[in-house]
């Protein structure tokens, strides 16, 4: 097996400093750990250039979009790194699945509005990558070994050149974020989601509204400014036609390294109190609600069935349960559910058991992304599908794309929204729903 070349650049905890000298190249792309101030992720990787774009086609099913990424991978080749790398891609495949790409796995009804029109997967092909690992303290450039020497030299010139004076643009909205509906609307939607846990159709859904304004100027302006402001450990810059993914997710969906099968699921949510004694106070009312936990339980349930489809019987298991996590607008308690990928499956078949992430739909999910196809007025988009990258040795890791602004056809829309269960209030799920954002607004009609 050939082995993929590395050349070491200094290291930069901060990626946007080099994520500047690409970021209106085709296909531009940053998978971000927050560095310097988020402290829970280990890698930065970032990429442009792509050597192919997969993107689904009309009615094509999942399932055959997936065998076309095999396909992509295979055109590539297999690469190895260094013996003494402990790096996470080796050239491959970087990008979105949308949440809506669900409905290519399962047999879904079509009643919410596909108004903005995003393709609901789609991932570039690239030779090479920019990695800084902040446990090493090391910045590198990863080249693939069928990357032509000539590239490889423009990469090294490139990112070893002295930083130009830094020109992020200008990015503002041309009016505040408002709600899509009323919180009448919200109320009821509330309420018959209940109606059909008293029936016995579900146990819990995850209900969302989507905010949106007009906006003008550099998307990457903006994520810089999100970034200060709300810094996470599965953050990412993706540019599409028309405008920009920009993602602030705290959530991990699926990580598959050396086989071994990770998903870390929010359930439970609280925000931030504005002094250290109210702050404290709500972090041990998250911890101890009956409530959160039951949730947080019940999605646990479910991610332990979905990875049970392509783990090795008997290797799935839950090795911490109610862990808090707390980020600058909001205390989450978070689980840890791994396994050990089955004998003859890869990462597409871990994918097409689990996608989307059960955190966000409900449970049973099928049943409660039929119950959100109903009640919610708009398709979600990006929103709760998630920012990814599989490389050609069949690893992965992958976000839940919440706390996420989808800039397109200068229009800036976030989504917020929460688990309901039977002893739900709306008043207090309309609240969460819009705390989980409001970072995200705030920050961007300040600017």
């Amino acid at each position: 097996m050939q082995t993929c070349s590395v050349h070491a650049l200094p290291y930069r905890a901060d990626p946007t400093t080099y994520f500047d000298l690409i970021k209106e190249a085709e296909g531009a792309v940053l998978l971000d750990s927050g560095r310097p101030v988020a402290t829970r992720g280990r890698y930065d990787l970032m990429s442009a250039w792509p050597l192919a774009t997969v993107q689904i086609k009309p009615d094509e099913s999942g399932r055959v979009y997936f065998d076309r990424l095999r396909h992509a991978l295979d055109t590539l080749g297999e690469a190895a790194l260094p013996d003494d790398m402990e790096l996470p891609f080796a050239g491959g495949l970087i990008g979105y699945l949308a949440y809506d790409f669900g409905r290519r796995l399962e047999r879904l009804p079509n009643h919410a509005q596909d108004d903005l029109g995003l393709p609901e997967a789609r991932l570039g092909l690239y030779g090479w990558a920019l990695i800084s690992d902040h446990e090493r303290m090391s910045s590198q450039l990863v080249f693939h070994p069928s990357l032509a020497d000539s590239e490889r030299e423009h990469l090294v010139a490139l990112f070893s050149s002295a930083p130009a004076p830094a020109q992020h643009g200008v990015f503002r909205l041309e009016a505040p974020f408002n709600a899509d509906i009323t919180a009448e609307q919200y109320r009821q939607g509330i309420e018959s989601i209940q109606a059909y846990i008293s029936s016995g159709d579900c146990y819990q859904i995850n209900f969302t509204q989507r905010f949106q304004a007009p906006c003008t100027g550099s998307s990457w302006h903006a994520y810089r400014a999100l970034r200060a402001a709300c810094p996470t450990p599965f953050s990412g810059y993706i540019r599409i036609e028309g405008g920009a993914v920009l993602s602030h997710s705290p959530e991990r969906f699926l990580q598959l390294k050396q086989r071994q099968v990770e998903t870390r699921p929010i359930k439970g949510t609280r925000p931030r109190g504005t002094d250290p004694q109210s702050d404290a106070a709500l972090a041990a009312e998250l911890l101890a609600s009956p409530k959160d936990r039951a949730e947080n339980v019940m999605i646990v349930d479910l991610l332990r069935n979905d990875l049970g489809r392509s783990c090795r019987t008997g290797s799935v298991r839950v090795p911490e349960l109610f862990a808090l996590e707390s980020y600058p607008n909001v205390h989450h308690l978070v689980s840890s559910v791994r396994g050990e990928l089955a004998d003859g499956l890869d990462v597409f078949n871990l994918l097409a058991g689990s996608f989307p992430g059960g955190s966000i739909t409900g449970a049973p999910k099928i049943r409660a992304m039929e119950i959100i196809d109903e009640l919610e007025a708009t398709r979600r988009a990006l929103y709760c599908g998630s920012l990814l990258y599989i490389d050609v040795r069949g690893e992965m890791d992958s976000s839940i794309a919440i706390r996420s602004v989808l800039i397109k056809s200068n229009r800036a829309y976030c989504w917020g929204g929460g688990g309901i269960v039977k002893d739900s209030t709306w008043q207090e799920e309309y609240a969460e729903s819009i705390a989980k954002v409001s970072v995200l607004m705030k920050t961007l009609e300040a600017l």
